[in-house]
């Protein structure tokens, strides 16, 4: 129970996660500043937050210097998807580490505690299976990829070299696949694009042979471990790995998905792109013994509310 109204800074506060983010945040009580550039965010994500009297919405990008009063920062900002982190990848690379110092900045001239969105992209295509927050990681560092990767693998080394040498008050997690409602429908994300091409009976795409593997969490579930992180100990600092420890083949879910929407759509086949991983999937018992946190929205029921979501989107 929070005793003390806070006020709260959401980097990408308009994008898939930091909407939910900032939806939370309000409904608990706090004063909630979403700060977006809208490159991959959208106004209609917090739309409904627009009343609220503890809402404000900024557009900013986070690589040039922000001079606001806060209490807590959640740093999200940075595309998440291939399709839009490598349409313009040194972009990419600045949000996530022009964009770390100068939120990291910021947090310092405030003495604010500050969580970082970090990513399962930091392990690469792993050769540990499933990845714990000790494993290193196997990336190639000039792939198609590593704007993204490297970027995140950078900012957590600069939230901790602002730790050790200021004595910040930091937090980093680790996201694994989230999917739910206001994910981008052209994002290029395996869930997204499978529900609206069976919405509209066109062919399901799967790169590879479909027996890659990838786990999906919930967005609420996800949520809840971010503010629980936030709000927990000084010294949890992380990284934390957060997501679901449900493997799901990708030529499953594609089969799931067309049962669910009632899709006559066929599945088609093509290469898998340079740099995909063929396993991705959490250790999360740091998640579970230090945030009594694990996921409770199983696979099937996240999709059905998604769908719900994507299916009111394209009819409208």
């Amino acid at each position: 129970m929070l005793t003390q109204r806070r006020r709260i800074l959401v980097t990408g506060g308009a994008g898939f996660l930091g909407s939910h983010l900032c939806e939370r945040l309000l409904a608990r009580g706090d004063d909630v500043i979403c700060l977006d550039n809208f490159y991959t965010g959208t106004k209609d994500n917090v739309l409904y937050l627009m009343d609220n009297p503890r809402f404000e919405l900024m557009r900013h990008d986070v690589t040039f210097p922000l001079y606001i009063e806060v209490d807590e920062i959640f740093n999200l900002a940075c595309p998440a998807s291939p399709i839009h982190y490598q349409h313009d990848p040194v972009q990419t690379t600045k949000t996530s580490v022009h964009g770390a110092i100068n939120m990291l900045g910021l947090a310092k001239r405030l003495g604010a505690k500050i969580l970082q969105a970090s990513t399962s992209e930091v392990y690469g295509d792993p050769s540990v299976h499933p990845q714990t927050e000790d494993y290193w990681g196997n990336v190639n560092p000039i792939g198609p990829r590593a704007c993204y990767d490297e970027g995140k693998r950078c900012a957590e080394t600069l939230f901790f070299d602002y730790h050790r040498q200021h004595a910040l008050p930091v937090k980093v997690v680790r996201i694994f696949n989230t999917f739910g409602p206001r994910m981008h429908p052209n994002d290029g994300r395996v869930v997204s694009n499978f529900i609206v091409a069976a919405l509209e009976n066109r062919p399901i795409s799967i790169y590879g042979d479909g027996g890659q593997t990838r786990s999906f969490c919930y967005v609420d579930d996800l949520i809840e471990a971010m503010l629980r992180m936030m709000d927990g100990p000084a010294d949890l600092i992380g990284p934390l790995n957060i997501g679901n420890p449900q493997e799901t083949a990708i030529g499953s879910l594609a089969e799931t998905i067309k049962a669910m929407t009632g899709s006559s759509s066929t599945i088609s086949y093509a290469p898998l792109p340079t740099d995909d991983p063929l396993q991705r999937c959490p250790d999360i018992s740091r998640a579970r013994t230090h945030l009594k946190w694990q996921p409770e929205v199983d696979l099937e029921t996240g999709l059905a509310r998604t769908i719900d979501y994507f299916r009111g989107r394209l009819a409208t």
